[in-house]
């Protein structure tokens, strides 16, 4: 069954990049408005500023071709630059306009031609500088508190909790941890089908997720056993865990029930284009990538269990949305690291959020996630913070297709079935 649409296309090979023909320096000022070295120390700025020139390229200058392997990132400061798939689709960035906030290409291969319709200045970095680090590296389970949020209450009261070991973290179901072990052990499917009969359930779950548009065949699995040996033990696996994950998101408390409702869905919705963009590309295991979707956001859950557990009137939803981004990584890492998850799985819930996060030369199950997130942004009303997907340093490890913003609507609309049918059979 073909799950991907025509429009994935083949990439051209790599040639050579133009050379400016003038240069004058940069300002701080400038410098403040690109994302997200803005976010950098001011020092580290005016460094940048003093070592750091604009180069100035003529009308119909090519900056880079699709293919294009790169070990710099470009900002467009002055003037129009069209960029253009493989396809031939091209749309245009100017310097005054919010998308030239970010840049034009970023990863160790260029995803698009860009082709100066004006004369231009741009700003060339190192790609080190993406992902440079404003303090000393910490361990990725510790909660950091910015000097901004040192009076917020219940994100010192949650650190202190943490620090004391007293965090209560979510548990997976006995099922899944035992089918997991089983698994390592070389299990047949008759004895998967025994660990998996222990939650009748997850049993069913996992039947009519067999049977739904992600795996359909012509002969319905009418059976576990059938529903097993369709998938797969390792994709059984991996569905099992998914299933018990979303228990994880159930709770009595009416405090917290609806922002947990919302989450889960949310999450959902990540999970399955990661399962369809892992299922294009060829290059990550679906299951996988849909499990990875699932537990980004898992770290939230800890917290808002421990809020629920507070006075009313001890902190207002301001704090609670201001600690969230401080909080669900480090936890969604400890959360993961106790439930004996690889070191793939442990690095989504900590670098999913990044747009600019690099990671590896090859296509992981973070960029992934990274790429879904973003594709869930793509259609809101407010996308003034949200970068092309030709920024993105994940796509430019995509190797059998490109992505691009016609592209990704189109993901979208031929992914909408599948992300209709697996919130059927995942939601509760």
């Amino acid at each position: 069954m073909q799950l991907f649409p025509p429009f994935f296309a083949k990439k051209k090979p790599a040639q050579a990049a133009a050379s400016p023909l003038a240069s004058e320096t940069v300002s701080l000022e400038i410098l403040k408005e690109l994302i997200p070295i803005r976010s950098l120390k001011i020092e580290t700025l005016q460094a940048f500023a003093v070592d750091h020139v604009l180069e100035a390229f003529p009308e119909q200058t090519v900056l880079f071709k699709s293919g294009d392997h790169t070990n710099s990132v470009l900002y467009l400061i002055k003037g129009t630059v069209a960029l253009s798939d493989d396809n031939g689709r091209t749309y245009d960035v100017d310097a005054d306009t919010a998308k030239a906030k970010f840049p034009l290409s970023s990863g160790s291969k260029h995803t698009t031609t860009a082709i100066a319709k004006t004369p231009i200045s741009i700003l060339r970095i190192s790609q080190k500088i993406m992902s440079a680090k404003t303090a000393e590296p910490t361990p990725l389970s510790e909660i950091l508190i910015p000097p901004e949020l040192a009076e917020n209450r219940i994100l010192n009261a949650f650190n202190e909790h943490y620090l004391s070991e007293d965090l209560e973290t979510p548990s997976l179901a006995e099922v899944a941890l035992k089918l997991n072990k089983a698994i390592q052990q070389d299990i047949s499917i008759q004895d998967a089908v025994k660990i998996i009969q222990l939650d009748p359930v997850i049993s069913a779950r996992l039947i009519e997720i067999a049977n739904c548009p992600l795996y359909l065949t012509s002969v319905p699995a009418k059976t576990l056993f059938n529903a097993v040996n369709r998938i797969g033990l390792k994709a059984t696996r991996n569905l099992v865990t998914s299933l018990s994950v979303q228990h994880v998101f159930k709770t009595q408390n009416h405090l917290i029930k609806k922002q947990l409702e919302k989450l889960w869905k949310y999450s959902l919705y990540v999970s399955t284009l990661s399962y369809v963009l892992a299922d294009a590309s060829g290059q990550a295991d679906p299951d996988e990538a849909l499990l990875a979707g699932l537990v980004a956001e898992i770290g939230v859950i800890p917290f808002l269990n421990f809020a629920a557990d507070l006075p009313k009137d001890f902190f207002s939803e301001e704090e609670i949305q201001q600690a969230l981004p401080h909080i669900k990584s480090p936890i969604g890492f400890k959360v993961l690291q106790n439930w004996d998850f690889s070191e793939e799985f442990l690095e989504v819930p900590v670098f999913s959020d990044n747009w600019y996060h690099t990671g590896t030369d090859t296509l992981s199950l973070t960029d992934i996630v990274i790429l879904s997130k973003l594709h869930n942004r793509i259609g809101q009303n407010d996308q003034s913070d949200l970068p092309p997907i030709t920024a993105i340093p994940a796509a430019s490890k995509l190797s059998n297709f490109a992505l691009s913003p016609e592209h990704s609507l189109n993901l979208l609309h031929e992914a909408k079935q599948q992300v209709n049918e697996a919130l059927k059979a995942f939601y509760f």
